[in-house]
């Protein structure tokens, strides 16, 4: 049996990724020293396919895969790699959001920006495929498919969507003709299409099959609705995902697969980081191998989503022997290929450990109740007015300061136990102190601690919760150079003792104006980690919603009356098909409210970003905080008109800032969103904010953007009166 792998992350072993690209963002490297960079990381990816009999090449790219498929059909046209990056971190980016119900972000091309778009195969993006062709004669070019690419954009009505993907086709034509075979991913056949939709795709795949370039199809992430139309597409293999539904093999098992195309099972999980049941896997492909003679064995969605190896990480050896990175899902490829041909099954991963009886038993003792706030939102809105004495328009920030290279250094430091800690505890206070004195001289209303003893969102709380571990190296990419490393749930959560009380208490002892506490919701912290399987999800999430009620009653003990929640990633975590959404939100939404089940006095708060959240606008709502905060600059502020939709009654902050570009707003320029929010939003209502943390941003930036943000809401508040 033949084997077949991609996706295999572009991160690079040493981070060299984000470490090339930003030097040259910084000015330390030429463009030729990063394309040279990037050469080198996209050789180490077909090397790391060295076993494999079958992948595809030119999968790297300098930010995005999409932004790179708008500039090889021609939607953008840089001309150099300065031009490049503005679009995707300039002034003028472009919007990003989630790539399915992943945590990764593309940037969304919007035809709503481009008058009279004119698709047309673009030499310096044509040549990216046709340059690592020749480069490394391995491998088959790869390319995102023109229905994906069009299904993901944005700024397009169903005529204009059919007149382009029409144009787009003859453009792809034109790409494909320069090869003999490619590898084209198309993950949004998916999706819950229409009959219409699908009428077009294939006569999509009809023109294209019309040369000479034999077509490998890939589509992941869930089961196609279509297959029959699917596999009467005229491509000469079809890639389908058999971890992540059981839809695609019970069909074949049914209807067949035809005997002149090649199925590339995904029976390795390209997603989550457990060992591969090799046993489980040989029996998927043994029914497969009755309905096709032409079988290869691939993983189930691209290794990006994965760290690359787990060679090196200081794991509890009971984990580590559970786990199984990008690196080690090549060598599951080949040993499923192996298994399935010698009938050799290796043995089962051990699981089972990580078990608390007191936790399992709280959440078995979880009524109705335990999900409904004690008083309505029109009492907790007079209660806490009154207490917090906020003034119209009230300023603040999503919660992190800028991490300098000084601050990541005393974190390091103290890690590895080169200063105490009290050392470092005196450095974090010393910080503290500094950036209140900051927001109060700004004049900002609602002030932060700064989270500068924080690395990660959801690693900080992972390091703090039992039943989570982190890991030492297992990074993988958010968005363009952004990498995280996601925790790994593998048993019960709970919490052995307060997480964040003794920063944020310190900083509200230095200052009259309120503080706020900040945390990470259940569904995030889930959604950014690797979870167990083991447990419905439901309950995963219930225990770290406990965990995380115990740390807000902490914080009503400590008098801080505002604590933030974020759940930036309540829709991405969202399944892929609607039909799937009861269920989810079901368990998602409870797991909220049941972290935020304390004092009406406690005004809560939560942010979310760059995500299709006009479509669950409903279900925002229903989470039953006090305030929100939610990303509109890189959308233009369209969410804005989903709240004209629905009677949103909570107070709600839209940020008038992009902090993942370095371009400082104009007052002008954040005067704008705001205006547009305030046809649709009552002024009593209305917060002013950036639109995500400021991690990310050096001082000199966040200082004169604040300033202007902090202008804005006083011009409104005067003409406001």
């Amino acid at each position: 049996m033949k084997t077949y792998a991609y996706g295999f992350p572009r991160i690079g072993k040493n981070r060299e990724f984000k470490k090339n690209i930003e030097s040259f963002w910084k000015g330390e490297h030429s463009e030729q020293d990063t394309i040279t960079a990037l050469d080198a990381i996209q050789k180490s990816i077909l090397d790391a396919y060295s076993g494999i009999d079958l992948f595809p090449n030119a999968e790297m790219t300098a930010y995005d895969p999409m932004f790179d498929t708008a500039i090889l059909v021609g939607l953008y046209r840089p001309k150099n790699l300065k031009e490049y990056y503005e679009l995707c971190r300039g002034k003028n980016a472009l919007e990003m959001t989630k790539w399915f119900n992943t945590n990764y972000h593309y940037l969304v091309p919007d035809f709503s920006q481009i008058k009279n778009p004119k698709f047309e195969a673009n030499w310096n993006g044509t040549n990216k495929l046709e340059y690592y062709a020749k480069k490394f004669n391995k491998g088959t070019p790869y390319i995102i498919g023109p229905f994906t690419f069009l299904k993901l954009s944005k700024g397009l009505n169903k005529a204009q969507f059919k007149k382009y993907l029409s144009e787009l086709t003859q453009t792809y034509k034109t790409i494909l003709s320069a090869f003999k075979e490619v590898h084209i991913d198309e993950p949004a056949f998916v999706l819950e299409l229409t009959a219409d939709e699908i009428k077009q795709i294939k006569t999509v795949y009809k023109e294209l099959a019309s040369g000479k370039c034999k077509i490998s199809l890939f589509t992941y992430y869930d089961a196609v609705d279509f297959l029959k139309d699917l596999f009467a597409l005229p491509v000469q293999a079809i890639g389908l995902d058999f971890v992540h539904s059981d839809k695609n093999l019970k069909y074949i098992k049914a209807k067949g697969f035809p005997k002149d195309k090649t199925l590339i099972a995904g029976v390795v999980d390209g997603r989550n980081v457990w060992r591969t049941d090799i046993k489980k896997s040989v029996a998927i492909l043994k029914e497969l191998s009755k309905k096709t003679k032409s079988l290869v064995v691939s993983n189930a969605a691209p290794l990006f989503h994965l760290p690359i190896t787990t060679q090196g990480e200081k794991l509890d050896p009971q984990l580590l022997q559970t786990l199984s990175f990008a690196n080690e899902k090549l060598q599951e490829i080949k040993d499923t290929a192996k298994a399935f041909e010698t009938g050799k099954i290796p043995p089962a991963p051990k699981s089972g450990f990580g078990k608390n009886t007191a936790v399992q038993k709280r959440v078995a003792k979880l009524t109705a109740k335990d999900f409904k706030k004690k008083a309505t939102l029109k009492d907790r809105q007079t209660i806490q007015q009154k207490l917090l004495n906020l003034p119209l328009f009230p300023t603040t920030t999503i919660g992190s300061f800028p991490q300098t290279a000084e601050v990541r250094k005393k974190r390091a430091d103290f890690r590895s136990k080169k200063i105490t800690e009290a050392e470092y505890e005196s450095f974090i206070k010393g910080k503290i102190q500094e950036l209140i004195k900051q927001q109060e001289d700004l004049d900002l209303d609602v002030l932060v601690h700064g989270e500068f003893e924080r690395t990660d969102m959801v690693e900080f709380f992972a390091e703090n919760l039992d039943g989570i571990a982190t890991t030492q190296n297992g990074w993988i990419i958010s968005y363009g150079t952004r990498g995280y490393r996601p925790p790994i749930i593998f048993g019960d959560v709970s919490r052995p003792h307060p997480m964040t009380i003794k920063e944020v208490a310190y900083a509200q002892s230095l200052t009259q104006r309120p503080v706020k506490g900040m945390l990470t919701g259940p569904v995030t912290i889930i959604a950014w980690s690797f979870v167990r399987e083991d447990i419905p999800i439901g309950q995963v999430a219930y225990q770290i919603g406990l965990a995380l009620q115990d740390e807000i009653k902490d914080y009503e003990k400590a008098h801080i009356k505002i604590v933030q929640l974020d759940e930036p990633a309540i829709r991405e975590k969202a399944p892929i098909k609607r039909k799937d959404w009861p269920k989810y939100f079901d368990w998602a939404i409870k797991s909220f409210r049941l972290a935020i089940n304390t004092d009406p006095q406690t005004q809560i708060h939560t942010h979310m970003c760059y995500s299709e959240f006009g479509e669950i606008v409903d279900k925002i709502n229903d989470m039953d905080f006090d305030v929100i905060s939610i990303e509109t600059t890189r959308s233009r502020g369209d969410i804005i008109e989903s709240f004209e939709k629905i009677n949103f009654r909570r107070q709600i902050g839209l940020g008038v800032w992009d902090i993942h570009s370095p371009a400082v707003p104009s007052v002008d320029d954040m005067k704008a969103v705001a205006k547009r929010a305030l046809r649709v939003i009552p002024k009593e209502n209305f917060w002013i904010n950036p639109d995500c943390g400021l991690k990310t941003r050096n001082w000199e930036e966040t200082n004169l953007s604040l300033k202007n943000l902090v202008t804005l809401s006083k011009q409104l508040r005067s003409n406001g009166k």
